[in-house]
């Protein structure tokens, strides 16, 4: 029994949820006498860590919540954080910079990086985020595939990403690290064949670094600026507590860039709509989460691990045709049902659909740039995931009659 609540059911029903309340899969509608287990938005279906929402409460007790500075807490906390769970040193206050999420950041480097109609790569599969973002500024996506190796592990194509970077004359990569959605967490050795590509090929990288503090055990995080004196100065990355401690509700996020003409040039980016300053309450809440609830985090962790196992030990026992890597970050897992749906001659469309039909609310995997894929959220208490698993096992990964 460990410390902290990751067991209670939360209904999260009515609560401003957007993962339950809103059903992934258009014009489907729940069964009776099926309840939903929203398995696709990724935030959590767990209690946040108590000494956060202590801290909230707190502050809350003076009573005004006017204009505000950002505290030297609001540093000291990010830094002590990195140094003690990456590993980071030499990080100073200045270097740090707030943004009002990861994908404002991005967004906002690309815009000081790049014009419309301008090239970027990616590794695909690829967050839906990132798509997103450039399909609204105008940039074009180039994916670079991953591939999976002889024990099934996705890895980064090199020659790949120097022949399209080479080609398309791209200046500007997004790295996602840990990748979302197929769980890598990169190894040094990987990322620094990585980089060494970017530094040949003169690439700014947009290190998305959201997924850093989900490390499931055996595996560590690996900061991209803390490979090389290059990767220092030629990365911009982004940190966030909201998937660690589930406060995306709250908004704030932060970029950490060691480059003086970079993160100049970056703070004045995003300062141009003036509206990018987050709440009092986020800047406490970020504080007490780093200083208070590591202890917190680190239970989150062994559970998360838990529910990979025993997801993964299910698919591979009751759904042939199904590959899927055990997550070593981020608590996503990202299923490829191609076989499955060429052998049971089903689209992953009705896939998806049979399983929300019975309140298994899950994510088509296509808007990712994969094929018959589908991404799936484990943070919730076991007892709800082996209620879904034992639904798809009945209702969606069934014979065609």
């Amino acid at each position: 029994m460990g410390k902290y609540d990751f067991t209670t059911v939360l209904n999260r029903r009515g609560q401003d949820c957007i993962a339950a309340n809103f059903c992934p899969i258009e014009g489907v509608t729940t069964r009776e006498g099926f309840d939903e287990i929203p398995l696709w938005v990724a935030d959590m279906s767990f209690p946040t860590a108590p000494a956060i929402l202590e801290a909230m409460r707190q502050r809350l007790t003076f009573p005004n919540l006017g204009y505000y500075s950002t505290p030297d807490a609001w540093y000291d906390a990010i830094i002590r954080w990195q140094q003690r769970r990456n590993g980071v040193q030499g990080l100073e206050k200045e270097h740090i910079g707030y943004e009002n999420g990861v994908l404002g950041g991005v967004s906002a480097a690309l815009q000081l990086l790049t014009r419309p109609g301008e090239p970027i790569l990616l590794h695909s599969p690829t967050y839906v985020g990132f798509t997103h973002v450039l399909e609204t500024l105008g940039r074009k996506a180039v994916h670079s595939e991953l591939k999976r190796d002889e024990a099934g592990i996705w890895r980064m194509d090199y020659a790949d990403m120097e022949k399209k970077l080479r080609e398309g004359r791209i200046h500007v990569a997004i790295l996602c690290s840990p990748h979302n959605p197929t769980g890598r967490v990169w190894e040094r050795w990987e990322l620094e064949q990585a980089m060494e590509v970017f530094r040949r090929c003169g690439v700014t990288v947009l290190s998305d670094e959201i997924w850093s503090d989900i490390i499931l055990p055996g595996h560590t995080h690996i900061p991209t600026q803390s490979l090389s004196e290059d990767a220092r100065n030629r990365t911009i990355a982004f940190y966030a507590p909201s998937k660690t401690f589930s406060l995306a509700g709250l908004v704030g996020s932060y970029h950490i860039v060691y480059n003086e003409t970079l993160r100049d040039e970056l703070r004045r980016q995003s300062a141009l709509s003036h509206y990018n300053s987050g709440s009092v309450l986020s800047l406490y809440a970020l504080i007490d989460a780093y200083d208070e609830s590591e202890d917190w985090l680190d239970e989150l962790c062994r559970v998360i691990d838990g529910n990979v196992r025993y997801a993964c030990d299910f698919i591979a026992a009751n759904f042939p045709g199904v590959r899927v890597m055990p997550s070593q970050g981020t608590y996503m897992l990202f299923l490829d049902c191609g076989d499955y749906c060429r052998a049971h001659g089903v689209s992953i469309g009705e896939l998806l659909r049979r399983g929300a039909e019975v309140g298994v609310w899950w994510q088509n995997g296509e808007p990712f740039q994969y094929p018959d894929s589908i991404r799936m959220n484990l943070a919730l208490p076991l007892s709800q995931l082996q209620k879904a698993m034992e639904r798809l096992r009945k209702y969606a990964f069934i014979e065609v009659q």
